[in-house]
């Protein structure tokens, strides 16, 4: 018996049986499609005990079950005219009993799925005196062997071998010695008992297939789930890296017009033109952000993706260094690095979001001082970044920019995942200084 269990393919089309994932139903025990046929129990049968739950037949069991019906009638009406053959035939009486008992017992292993020990031990009470209840006897035990423990079908092995050696005593086999019909009776049972053990192992290991599928499948969605938030968690925190620095020039220039109305039109129109850049390029950022939101979070924000601007690297930390002094933020720069492009693009755009972090912190919390850049190593040596700004000594605009705290934790998380480390603090100098160190491998080229 084979079953089709396919998690995760033909997602686009239609299953011929969505709930089960079998493509003929029909012809699969319902034990093994998950159909419960009682309300209020699991959806499927466990691997320890499948049969403990009552299923609704399919049409491959109702055939088995018409099946089994017919041959345990055949097979007893046969065992009766072997009986009237012989020498001493029962009587008449004994043979209406035989009839009527066994065919009552042929007809019970219509329910023999649902109490199958039940109906096993009533058989073995029939077939005591029963020729006709001889194979129905033989397909009960075979029902437990396969939907019951081995302790349970020992059990009822031994009361059908008593039951056997009782019909022994009560209707002797004529020419038969007692130890062989004994051998007989054993070798039958173990033979039907072996061959119910083998049916259910094999229906055990096919259930135990179709749940290490559909927890694959599962463990496949969560693996999706997660990789889609972490990728949105990795935008937000570019949307937080680069909004934050653009509003941040926004603020800075507006608040230089709003403190120096005596400034010359030259000077405001140069500042009204970087209020102007500053808050398209934000837009511009703000939307691609949302763009890939929208999509699923599919795109990686890579070089290669289509639609998105390639991701800053190291080499664009004096852009990023000049733009802040456009701004009016006093920033000086050491760059003790061989060749910024260089190093690796994933190092450099760790270290292009520290600088501008940094940066934007200083011009939120630290306005008018002197911020110092540093970016210091080489290849083998490791990437140092370094900002550093003296305290505030009260800033020439109204208040600091408001800062929501989560800069320094994404920068946190990021450096990690870059392999490197992340402190910041106040020196004993005086000194808020952001430091991180990230690993250049000998070699590795961008």
């Amino acid at each position: 018996m084979s079953v089709a269990i396919r998690p995760g393919q033909d997602a686009g089309r239609p299953r011929p049986d969505a709930g089960t994932g079998v493509e003929h139903p029909s012809l699969v025990p319902a034990q093994l499609l998950g159909h419960p046929g009682m309300p209020g129990r699991g959806p499927r049968a466990t691997t320890a005990d499948p049969g403990r739950r009552r299923f609704r037949r399919s049409l491959r069991d109702w055939a088995v079950d018409l099946a089994c019906f017919l041959l345990a009638v055949a097979g007893g009406l046969v065992f009766v005219g072997v009986g009237m053959d012989d020498p001493s035939p029962p009587s008449a009486l004994l043979l209406l009993a035989d009839l009527t008992a066994g065919s009552v017992g042929c007809l019970l292993l219509w329910w023999r799925r649902r109490w199958p020990v039940t109906i096993a031990v009533l058989l073995t009470g029939i077939g005591c005196f029963s020729d006709m209840s001889g194979v129905a006897v033989l397909i009960a035990l075979f029902t437990v062997a396969v939907h019951r423990r081995l302790p349970t079908v020992l059990a009822v092995a031994a009361v059908q071998l008593a039951g056997f050696a009782a019909y022994s005593v009560l209707r002797p086999v004529p020419d038969a010695s007692v130890p062989v019909v004994a051998g007989f009776g054993l070798v039958l049972t173990a033979a039907v008992v072996a061959w119910g053990m083998f049916v259910r192992a094999r229906r055990q290991l096919v259930l135990s297939l179709q749940e290490r599928a559909v927890r694959a499948e599962e463990e496949q969605q969560l693996r999706v789930e997660q990789a889609r938030d972490t990728e949105r968690t990795r935008i937000a925190r570019e949307m937080h890296d680069v909004l934050a620095h653009r509003l941040s020039l926004l603020s800075m220039h507006a608040g230089a017009l709003e403190f120096r109305p005596d400034a010359s039109p030259a000077e405001v129109a140069q500042a009204a033109g970087v209020v102007r850049a500053s808050a398209r390029q934000a837009l511009e950022d703000l939307r691609e952000v949302i763009g890939v939101l929208r999509s699923g979070g599919e795109g990686h924000g890579g070089d290669g993706d289509p639609g998105t601007r390639p991701q800053p690297t190291l080499a664009d930390v004096p852009a990023l260094v000049e733009e802040s002094r456009c701004a009016g933020v006093r920033v000086r720069a050491e760059y003790r690095v061989p060749e910024l492009a260089a190093v690796p693009s994933g190092v450099g755009r760790s270290a292009y979001r520290v600088v501008q972090e940094g940066l934007t912190n200083v011009r939120k919390h630290a306005p008018g001082t002197v911020a110092t850049v540093l970016l210091e190593g080489g290849p083998g040596a490791g990437l140092t970044v370094e900002v550093r700004n003296p305290a505030p000594t009260g800033g020439e605009y109204a208040a600091p920019l408001p800062g929501g705290g989560t800069g320094l934790v994404g920068l946190l998380e990021r450096v990690g995942l870059a392999g490197g480390h992340l402190a910041h603090g106040w020196t004993p100098d005086g000194e808020f200084r952001l430091r991180a160190e990230l690993p250049w491998p000998a070699g590795h080229q961008a």
